[in-house]
């Protein structure tokens, strides 16, 4: 990860329905229980049940500040808010920025005190989806706009993510349509091929041209990289297990199991549909109309998009959102992208050094496999290596290259929010120890998943704490994780053996209404949050 990177993802909200993550480290790291939680440790706050009090009863600010969290200042973005705000260690605020738009997921503060931010550009909705922006601006420290790119059209939509590199361009993500005649051409399930089209990722390289605009100079496409199962006299027939590197076209759905719902599963979905919706979280067609269409339809029943209902708490029903992408990280000296696509519940790797037509094939670059995956895990399935039971990534967030002193040791720390996972829905923080080789790349035995196996840190709560989507984490220079629960809006910092020295409850936001229909979002929720020293040379001298 580039020096001190801000990044974000987007709407989330369920207050106390959800409360932060407070966990134990996972048993299998060998690592001691924490402690009992405080008095002023979250977990000491929750019902005996597991829930959390009202958001009305809970304290909201500074709750916990131990000796030996690490110094410096967090940055808050509330999802309801046109305002960015940095909070010192004693949870005030220190500076705020303010935008004209709210936020389109992330943003990055660079050493000079420019911020790049995505914004949300309300009236661009022909298409809609979860973390949807649609222009980026460079903000100084005083809020003056020094800088803007607008992506936001019929053809290509930014959302979620950005990610400045050491060259000065920007990578972006952003959707790309293609039809439903498209789609089911190159294999689609006719019966997920949706009206609304079919609208995979693509992430966009752009070179600045200040004041305004900019100039797109590498490009990597999802829709280059498809494989499908299903015709043969389709584009991209072959065997899943055959083409590790390349994407199912129909992996967001080709396992989903067919069941009845309760009554009680039924309104807890369709609760949890309605507050996604709130912030955007669930894209394409009208979503109050959609509600009144389903309102009478018997559990079990199809929705509007003809589709089985999902159980309760998952991901969003499929969508022309097919992968969701919701995070991109990248490593400078190995020049590699880790991309996290939660509809698919992967992540991926991707090589940089390819040029854009390198990166639509399978040949070329500094890997030899031109823009195909190099790297996945979180669900072998999705490429014929594994069954159901081996899915370990559910839903997750915020991928983030871990920096290590060793050329052939490379790890990612990803927030896995745990929506739909079996035994009972928790969130966890986990740290990857990737199969790399710094002369072989990417290594694995044939037909068989990526590893780890396992892995190398968890952090999780047994209990069942869940931020089902949005969220994020940090490791911070001292060892300490950073966590962003979303949902509720909270930030804690955790030492490795679990012991929460700094939370924080977000009381900020709420003073701008999306343009949205349906109820609106709880305003504390926080996409992400992410911590900068103290002397940061964007900070320093300023506050």
């Amino acid at each position: 990860m580039t020096c001190m990177t801000l990044h974000l993802r987007l709407p989330a909200f369920l207050p106390a329905l959800l409360p932060c993550l407070l966990v134990a480290p996972s048993p299998a790291q060998d690592k001691p229980a924490p402690p009992p939680p405080s008095a002023g440790d979250p977990a000491a706050q929750a019902k005996p049940d597991g829930g959390a009090p009202p958001a009305d009863e809970e304290p909201r600010g500074l709750r916990v500040h131990e000796k030996g969290a690490w110094d410096g200042y967090t940055i808050i973005q509330p999802l309801n808010s046109k305002k960015v705000h940095l909070v010192d260690m004693d949870g005030e605020i220190v500076h705020t920025w303010e935008s004209a738009y709210t936020p389109g997921a992330w943003l990055f503060l660079e050493d000079d005190g420019r911020m790049f931010r995505c914004g949300r550009k309300e009236d661009k909705t022909r298409f809609h989806g979860g973390g949807i922006g649609g222009i980026v601006q460079e903000i100084a420290w005083d809020g003056t706009v020094t800088w803007e790119y607008e992506l936001a059209n019929d053809e290509r939509m930014l959302h979620h993510d950005i990610e400045p590199m050491p060259n000065g361009n920007i990578l972006l993500v952003a959707w790309e349509n293609h039809t439903r005649e498209e789609a089911i051409a190159n294999g689609r399930d006719e019966e997920f091929a949706l009206e609304e089209g079919f609208w995979p990722d693509v992430i966009l390289e752009v070179k600045p041209t200040r004041p305004k605009g900019g100039e797109i100079v590498w490009t990597w496409r999802s829709w280059d990289h498809l494989v499908q199962d299903r015709d043969a006299k389709k584009a991209g027939y072959g065997a899943l297990r055959e083409h590790p590197g390349r994407i199912d076209i129909n992996a967001d759905q080709r396992y989903e199991e067919k069941k009845k719902e309760t009554d009680a599963e039924r309104k807890k979905r369709e609760e949890l549909e309605k507050r996604m919706r709130a912030t955007g979280y669930v894209g394409g067609g009208d979503s109050a109309d959609a509600d009144a269409k389903d309102k009478d339809k018997a559990p079990g029943a199809k929705g509007t998009d003809g589709k089985d209902a999902p159980p309760p708490g998952g991901p969003p029903k499929p969508s022309g959102d097919w992968l969701h992408t919701n995070g991109v990280d990248y490593l400078p000296g190995q020049d590699l992208l880790v991309v996290s696509a939660p509809h698919v519940c992967e992540l991926w790797v991707i090589d940089h050094s390819t040029t854009t037509a390198q990166a639509a094939g399978s040949a070329g670059g500094r890997r030899g496999h031109g823009g195909d995956l190099l790297w996945r895990w979180g669900n072998p399935r999705n490429y014929g290596c594994g069954a159901g039971a081996d899915k370990k990534l559910f839903y997750q967030h915020d991928p983030s290259w871990l920096p290590s002193a060793e050329p052939g040791d490379l790890r990612v720390l990803v927030f896995n929010n745990g929506a739909e996972r079996p035994g009972g829905e928790y969130s966890s923080v986990e740290e990857l120890a990737l199969p790399f080789d710094a002369k072989r790349g990417f290594v694995r035995e044939k037909d068989a998943a990526f590893g780890p196996a396992a892995a190398a840190w968890s952090y999780h709560v047994p209990e069942k704490y869940l931020s089902p989507f949005i969220s994020g984490a940090q490791r911070l220079p001292n060892g300490d994780t950073l966590i962003c629960c979303g949902a509720p809006g909270r930030v804690f910092e955790v030492t490795s053996d679990g012991r929460v020295v700094w939370d924080y409850l977000n009381p900020m936001g709420g003073e701008v209404e999306l343009i949205l229909p349906g109820p609106k979002a709880p305003p504390k929720a926080l996409f992400r949050a992410v911590r900068v020293p103290r002397d940061h040379p964007g900070v320093k001298g300023k506050i």
